[in-house]
């Protein structure tokens, strides 16, 4: 049996180092994807993902292992009130600070109160979906890393692509199943350093990212953004907090589940590090941080949930955001090596929300239930990172997903067929 390091768990230094890189680049793609999105600097993105997580861990008190990073929920709505114009960020800032401030009332209501209320609202029902639609809303992300956009093999560079999310695949999955000691617990950094490898033999890697390498310097302070209040701003972001605190109990869900460790009971705290760390980042010209699912695939797959991992890679983090020279490094890794891993940890993801369900026993004779996941998990994954457009603001397809599901429970849970949410709620964590 593969052995499980809880949060508690202290790991020896030549051990957390390339172990909190291996999360670094789970985390890397979708964390610069996001700032580039909505006219953001990647930079100023990874120093805050890499503050958020140490301010996270400190309020969680080190009982939740998380690493935060930016948050693709948010990217309609700044979008909305920027216009892609950058001089229009700062207005931006104002609104992810309200919602920070929105999601901080949220924590401190449930760490006086409880999660009952939460559980009520987002029930395993809803959290399951949520998680599983957000493996399944990138999956083609994934998919068109691995090939190309059209899906279709017919070039010889979508051969050499193709072979090199192929070679990055099978090494990571085999490491994870077929390796023994400290190298099985690297199985995305060690399929990301040979497809990184073989891509660079291939010619893969373009020659404007290798003179980026070059010309970037070893250190240099991200460019810092002062927020200017805008109430336009904070109506229109601020409610996006409510697809956080849904993302966020999904999360703990299953973070729950694999490490058969109940942290329920510090889901306010959770909550409260989550917003703290996004005011901060805001207060900087930063993205809006979450809990990222990516880094749960790593946890799952190498089930290491060591609490001095996550600051490990938030150090990392920290590092590479004064560090342009290694952030430009990690922004080379061609897109068919990030599609070789993301397939793997995407997946786990999905199966994760899956996992939910089946430890809450939910009841999926109830056509409330099928309902609910059914159709929150087939709109979003349909809308796909693409989203819904109306009236010029476009909403991520999480953020539809996740909205749909928790309103659709609301609604359907007046009258019907009866509500099990005394068992769903029921959890055995051995």
């Amino acid at each position: 049996m593969h052995k499980i390091y809880y949060p508690e768990d202290k790991l020896p230094l030549s051990r957390l180092v390339p172990m909190g890189m291996q999360h670094v680049v789970a985390m890397f793609g979708a964390t610069v994807l996001a700032p580039i999105l909505m006219g953001f600097n990647p930079q100023t993105a990874i120093f805050f993902s890499g503050a958020g997580t140490l301010l996270f861990i400190a309020i969680t008190r080190a009982k939740v292992p998380s690493y935060l990073g930016s948050s693709f929920a948010f990217i309609g709505p700044v979008l909305a009130v920027t216009g892609g114009l950058s001089e229009k960020i700062p207005y931006a800032l104002s609104g992810i600070a309200g919602a920070a401030v929105l999601y901080a009332l949220a924590g401190a209501a449930t760490v006086k109160y409880g999660s009952k209320w939460i559980d009520r609202l987002m029930p395993p029902v809803v959290t399951g979906a949520v998680v599983a639609l957000i493996g399944l809303n990138l999956s083609s992300s994934a998919v068109s890393n691995f090939l190309n956009e059209d899906f279709r093999l017919a070039t010889n560079d979508d051969a050499r692509r193709l072979l090199v999310a192929g070679a990055t695949f099978v090494t990571a999955a085999s490491v994870s199943i077929y390796m023994k000691g400290f190298l099985r617990l690297l199985p995305i950094l060690t399929g990301v350093v040979v497809g990184y490898a073989l891509s660079f033999f291939l010619g893969i890697i373009d020659l404007a990212s290798l003179a980026a390498i070059r010309s970037a310097p070893w250190i240099g302070l991200p460019p810092f953004i002062a927020p200017a209040f805008s109430l336009e701003a904070v109506l229109v972001i601020a409610p996006v907090f409510v697809v956080l605190v849904a993302e966020n109990k999904g999360h703990i869900e299953a973070i729950s589940g694999y490490m058969k460790r109940d942290l329920n009971p510090h889901l306010g705290r959770a909550y409260l590090g989550d917003a703290a760390a996004t005011f901060v980042s805001a207060m900087g010209g930063g993205t809006p941080q979450t809990t990222y699912a990516e880094n749960m695939g790593v946890m799952a797959i190498t089930r290491v949930f060591s609490i001095y991992n996550f600051i490990a890679a938030a150090c990392i983090a920290l590092l590479l955001g004064l560090c342009p020279k290694f952030g430009a490094v990690i922004q080379s890794v061609p897109a068919p090596v990030l599609g070789g891993v993301t397939v793997i940890l995407y997946g786990l993801i999905a199966i994760m929300g899956i996992k939910i369900w089946m430890d809450a026993k939910v009841d999926f004779c109830l056509h409330k239930n099928l309902i609910i996941a059914g159709s929150s998990i087939i709109i979003s994954t349909g809308l796909g990172v693409k989203g819904f457009t109306a009236g010029g603001v476009n909403i991520a397809g999480i953020a539809f997903g996740t909205v749909l599901a928790v309103m659709m429970n609301l609604v359907l849970s007046f009258g019907g067929e009866p509500a099990e949410a005394e068992n769903q709620d029921h959890r055995e964590y051995p």
